[in-house]
C-alpha cells in the first residue's frame, strides 16, 4: 500500500461520503426487479470526480458510462486520479464538461444524480426541466435514481462530527483516520433554502491539518412528496421511495433499502427516489 501524501479534499470526501459499491448494488437490484435483467449503460449526472462511473465500467467488461459535470477542475481531477487507473476499461467511459440540462448522450438504462447534487435546482421549474431531460435520456423502462435526505434535524442549524476509519483510496493510497464535519449553517422554512459546509480534520505526519469549508452547498431541501409529484409531472410512470430499515439491537440503520409507502419520521434519514420511464 502506498504511503499517504498530503491528502486532497476529493480523497477525503470519497472516504467520508461516497459508497459507490453500495449505490451500484442497489441500482442493479432494483433494475433487475423492474426489468428482470442486468443493465449496462449508466449516466452519472453531477458526477464530480466520476468515482461512481469509474467503478461501473470496471465492474464488468460490457458496462459503459457517461459522466456529466459543469466543474472542469473537478472533472480533470477525476481524469488524473481515477480514469487513468482504469486500464482498458477507460475506453468505455466518457466524461463531459457541460450542463446536465443540455448535454445529450446516447440512451441509457440508468441515470443517477446522487449526493443530493440536484438540490442545486432551487426553483420548481428548473428541477422539472432536469427531470424531463433525464427522462429523454432513458430508454423505455429505464430508471432514474435520486437520493434525498430529511428528518427533524435536517431543518436545523447544527454540526455533525463523524470519525472515519483508515481506508485505501482508489489508487491504493493509504488514507489515515480523520474527522468529517457536516455543518448545516442555515435553513429558511419559507423556501427550504439551506446552506451547508464540509470540514475535514486530519492528523498526519505529527500535525493536525484542518480543511475548513472544503465544500459548500447552497441547496433547496426538497421533500419526498415534492419529488414524487415532480417525477409524475415530468412523465415518469412511477416514483418509488426506498428507505433503510432499522436494527434495534445495533441501534442503527441496517443498510438495506426497502420500498416504503410510509415510514415514521426520524431525526435524520436518507432515501432513494426511483423513477421509471
Amino acid at each position: 500500500m502506498k504511503p499517504s501524501p498530503d491528502l486532497d479534499k476529493h480523497v477525503l470526501y470519497s472516504a467520508a461520503v461516497q459508497s459507490t459499491d453500495v449505490d451500484l448494488d442497489f441500482f442493479e437490484r432494483i433494475y433487475r426487479k423492474h426489468r428482470g435483467e442486468r443493465f449496462r449503460r449508466l449516466r452519472e449526472d453531477f458526477c464530480g470526480t466520476a468515482a461512481l462511473a469509474c467503478d461501473w465500467v470496471r465492474r464488468r467488461s460490457e458496462n459503459r458510462a457517461w459522466g456529466i459535470d459543469l466543474d472542469g477542475t473537478t472533472l480533470a481531477w477525476g481524469r488524473r486520479n481515477y480514469v487513468r487507473r482504469l486500464g482498458a476499461a477507460k475506453s468505455r467511459l466518457q466524461l463531459i464538461r457541460g450542463n446536465v440540462l443540455e448535454v445529450e448522450t446516447p440512451e441509457v438504462d440508468v441515470v443517477c444524480a446522487l449526493n443530493f447534487s440536484y438540490f442545486v435546482f432551487q426553483r420548481r421549474a428548473d428541477l422539472l426541466r432536469y427531470l424531463r431531460a433525464a427522462l429523454r435520456t432513458l430508454r423505455r423502462g429505464g430508471l432514474l435514481f435520486l437520493d434525498a435526505y430529511g428528518g427533524t434535524e435536517a431543518i436545523c442549524a447544527e454540526r455533525e462530527t463523524r470519525r472515519i476509519a483508515p481506508c485505501k483510496a482508489f489508487d491504493g493510497t493509504r488514507v489515515p483516520a480523520f474527522t468529517y464535519v457536516w455543518e448545516q449553517a442555515s435553513y429558511n422554512p419559507v423556501d427550504h433554502r439551506t446552506v451547508c459546509h464540509i470540514d475535514f480534520r486530519v492528523h498526519q505526519n505529527g500535525r493536525l491539518r484542518i480543511l475548513r469549508r472544503a465544500f459548500t452547498y447552497d441547496w433547496r431541501l426538497w421533500t419526498l412528496a415534492e419529488l414524487r409529484d415532480l417525477l409524475t409531472e415530468a412523465g415518469f410512470r412511477s416514483a418509488d421511495v426506498y428507505v433503510e430499515g432499522w436494527d434495534d439491537k445495533a441501534d442503527d440503520t441496517d443498510g438495506i433499502y426497502r420500498l416504503r409507502k410510509r415510514f415514521e419520521n426520524q431525526t435524520g434519514w436518507v432515501a432513494y427516489v426511483v423513477g421509471e420511464k
